[in-house]
This record gives structure tokens, C-alpha cells and sequence, in this order.
């Protein structure tokens, strides 16, 4: 009787034997969402929800519109994947506030990544484009009123006093005047602005913070 063979030498078409096909699959799989999701959240952050198609954001990532609905389910999922990125990013920003001192150097960082590469500055105009999708608004809308209260926080600002002196209106211009930066600041030509270096920028936006987020 022959011996039992090692656990390990399984017969043909078990998953040992389709770990390593599986492997560029999946490599192949990441790639082709990843490539989706760059592609979906340019046309969202530059067109907007409605003038997307499925077909406009398959053909720029070069691949099958079918891969969309394989991946995400339909326009509306994609549309919430770029949009959970971009508040994830937006998070981690906002995460990074602890004092109204930090305000004006994180909003310089910010911007001056917003210019210097494509992803950050889509992910900023992705969050003020309406999807017209109920619950994909109220993720885009708490998330900006949750980045209002961490600045307004810094302030002494508090949820039971939801008037709180004006300091959560001023910290939401605040966060206004932080889109717009990023928006001029893309915008070639507009001068001094879309020159100016992160140091010319802290200044004024000290000045900023300081006038709005001060008690008065």
C-alpha cells in the first residue's frame, strides 16, 4: 500500500494549484478599480454626477464600462467610492487640528498639494459637486460640518452651544475660503496667487483665521 502523500501535494485543480494563478487576478483586479476610480473621480470633480457617464469613465481608464458595475454595482456606487475617498482624505486632514495655530500651515499644505498633483485637488472639488443621491449628500455634508466643528472647536466652540458666538459660521467660511483657495490656485495666470509659495500663503491665512476664529 502506498504511503499517504504530504498535506502539501494536493491533486490538480485544488486551491494550492490556484493560489498562484489566483495572485495576478487579483493584482489585476486591484488595478483595473484603481484605474476606475482615478478615471471616475476626475469626471465627477470635472463634470460633475449627472454629465458622467459610465461609458466617459470606462473609456478613460481604458477598460469594459461592464467592469463597473462588477466593481461598484452601478454609477451611483462608484460615485460613493471616490466620494468615501476623498472624505477619508479630508479626514485625516482634519484630524490633524488640534490648535487654531495649525490651522493656517494645514491649509497651505493643503492647498499646495492640491496644486502640485491632480488627486488631492479632484478629491477637494469632488466634495462640492452635488451627486443629487440623498445619502451620498449627507455623507458629503457631514463631513464638511464635521471639519467646521474641529475648527471652530479649536476656538472653544462647543455642540450644547450650537450658537457658540458665530464661531461655526466663521469657521465654515473658513473651510470656504479653503476650496477656493484650491480652486484659484489651479487656475494658470491668476497672479500673484498661483505662484505664491507656501510661505507668501501663511501669513495672510494666519490673518484670516485669526480675524474670524477669534471670541469676541
Amino acid at each position: 500500500m502506498a504511503a499517504p502523500r504530504p498535506h502539501s501535494e494536493l491533486t490538480p485543480g485544488t486551491a494550492a494549484d490556484d493560489a498562484p494563478a489566483a495572485a495576478p487576478r487579483r493584482r489585476a483586479a486591484a488595478r483595473t478599480r484603481g484605474l476606475l476610480l482615478d478615471s471616475a473621480r476626475r469626471r465627477f470633480a470635472h463634470d460633475g454626477y449627472a454629465a458622467t457617464t459610465v461609458r466617459d469613465i470606462a473609456d478613460d481608464a481604458g477598460v469594459n464600462a461592464a467592469l463597473i458595475n462588477r466593481y461598484f454595482q452601478s454609477k451611483e456606487g462608484l460615485f460613493e467610492a471616490c466620494l468615501a475617498a476623498a472624505i477619508e482624505e479630508l479626514g485625516r486632514t482634519a484630524s490633524a487640528v488640534s490648535d487654531r495655530t495649525d490651522i493656517a500651515e494645514i491649509i497651505v499644505r493643503q492647498t499646495a498639494n492640491a496644486v502640485s498633483a491632480e488627486r488631492p485637488r479632484d478629491a477637494l472639488l469632488l466634495l462640492l459637486r452635488a451627486s443629487g443621491d440623498e445619502r451620498t449628500e449627507r455623507m458629503r455634508t457631514d463631513l464638511l460640518r464635521t471639519v467646521s466643528e474641529r475648527l471652530a472647536g479649536t476656538a472653544g466652540w462647543r455642540p450644547e452651544d450650537p450658537a457658540g458666538d458665530g464661531l461655526l459660521l466663521r469657521a465654515q467660511l473658513i473651510l470656504a475660503a479653503t476650496f477656493g483657495l484650491t480652486v484659484l490656485r489651479a487656475s494658470p495666470g491668476l497672479e500673484p496667487l498661483t505662484s505664491a509659495t507656501e510661505e507668501d500663503l501663511h501669513q495672510p491665512l494666519r490673518d484670516l483665521v485669526d480675524a474670524l476664529l477669534a471670541r469676541r
